[in-house]
């Protein structure tokens, strides 16, 4: 049977393709380390206890038919508060948006901004533009970016591609990377995107900034940043994704926000009305409730971001100890996100049984097999396979999973020649 182009053309999540592998040997017995989804194991990083009694509560109160299309005024009201409170950002309840989810919001964004062919630049890598720009049939432009900068984009790359752009896709504290602008870096791009726009004809659609800032809460000693507070003039033309899955641990919850320019969010909101990706009316009701409460939120925040931390930093410093051994390894301390990112080098290398390790994906099946280890390659997000960078989630691993997997990589990658 013919379906659409767009069905036919359509790549599956790369990262879920790794996991049903995982899934499939946990399924014969293994034991694998699985540092592969951007999830938490509840059993190891639970939700909120206060969370979870309001939504109890929400439940128990009959809060359970459809909420309001941009989300209950409640919850936006306590968005309004949490972003001057924590961003020093003013935004007003009607230029907020509420979805199930920040995965909505992105394609809902590249769906209000996008006309087929329209040029969206982002980073590579960076997690799932390439497929959000097949989906809105855009001309997406990845600007690769290097271990240098951090795996961020710098002014410097991204001028040459700006010239007509509708969209520029950015994410801090970045998935994959888990690495973050610095204040500089940002402030240049912005300036960038500014000069862009003002080269532009009346009427012409402008440049704008999609800022992906779903881990703002979720940072190590670094200051997180944002484009609208570095450059004010920059508000009618950022769109920011922002929600609780990443921050509170509470990815199944499916509450996520975008706040912007009204006139664009607005049209946002009509485009989810017609697909209906509502966030649940008692998860609405117990989010704004749970997050208002400032001292609740902290309280859980410190001891989430240090269990977080110890599992980064265990997996940081195994791989630079094996880096000081000689192993061709090396890694980036965290910054931010739960996500480390990790090099492998050994494409080209042959195993104990003579198969040559062509690529990044050759690689990683190596570990899965020999060293019960599962990572993502670079190549999921948009770099090609011959690069020796990972990303590492220890979001379904545990402290004691971390330490034991280091020295099972350190016997598999004894084993190449």
């Amino acid at each position: 049977m013919n379906v659409s182009v767009l069905a036919n053309s359509l790549i599956g999540s790369e990262i879920i393709k790794i996991g049903n592998e995982v899934n499939e040997l946990k399924s014969k017995g293994a034991k694998i380390a699985n540092l592969t989804i951007g999830d938490f194991d509840p059993s190891i990083f639970p939700i909120p206890a206060g969370l979870k009694a309001e939504i109890v509560d929400a439940y128990n109160h009959n809060q359970t038919n459809y909420p309001p299309a941009d989300g209950i005024l409640a919850l936006r009201e306590t968005i309004v508060d949490v972003l001057k409170d924590r961003y020093d950002l003013d935004f007003k309840t009607n230029e907020i948006l509420v979805s199930g989810g920040s995965r909505p919001l992105i394609y809902a964004t590249y769906l209000a901004l996008i006309d087929p062919g329209d040029k969206v630049i982002y980073p590579a890598p960076s997690w799932n533009n390439n497929h959000y720009c097949h989906l809105s049939s855009a001309e997406g432009i990845a600007v690769e970016t290097t271990a240098e900068s951090n795996f961020m984009p710098t002014a410097e790359l991204l001028k040459p591609y700006l010239k007509g752009a509708t969209l520029l896709a950015l994410c801090s504290p970045l998935n994959p990377t888990g690495t973050m602008f610095t204040k500089e870096q940002l402030e240049e791009i912005c300036d960038l995107v500014i000069a862009e726009n003002k080269s532009r004809a009346e009427g012409e659609k402008p440049l704008y900034i999609m800022y992906d800032q779903i881990y703002s809460l979720l940072t190590f000693g670094k200051e997180h940043i944002n484009p609208v507070s570095l450059r004010p003039e920059l508000k009618d033309y950022t769109i920011y994704i922002d929600g609780i899955s990443k921050c509170l641990a509470s990815t199944g919850v499916r509450v996520g926000w975008a706040f912007g320019p009204d006139k664009v969010i607005g049209k946002m909101k009509a485009l989810l009305t017609h697909i209906g990706a509502w966030a649940p009316k008692a998860e609405q009701v117990a989010v704004g409730k749970y997050f208002a409460d400032k001292g609740q939120v902290d309280e859980f925040l410190g001891a989430f971001k240090t269990q977080i931390q110890d599992s980064l930093n265990a997996l940081y410093e195994g791989f630079t100890s094996l880096k000081a051994e000689g192993f061709a390894v090396d890694a980036i301390a965290p910054m931010g996100a739960i996500y480390l990112t990790l090099k492998i080098g050994y494409i080209g290398k042959t195993t104990a049984d003579g198969d040559l390790l062509k690529d990044s994906t050759d690689v990683n099946s190596y570990l899965i097999k020999e060293a019960q280890v599962a990572l993502v390659p670079f190549s999921c997000f948009g770099t090609d396979e011959t690069k020796s960078w990972f990303r590492a989630s220890v979001g379904a691993c545990s402290l004691t999973d971390i330490k034991e997997m280091i020295p099972r990589v350190k016997a598999a990658l004894s084993k190449l020649k």
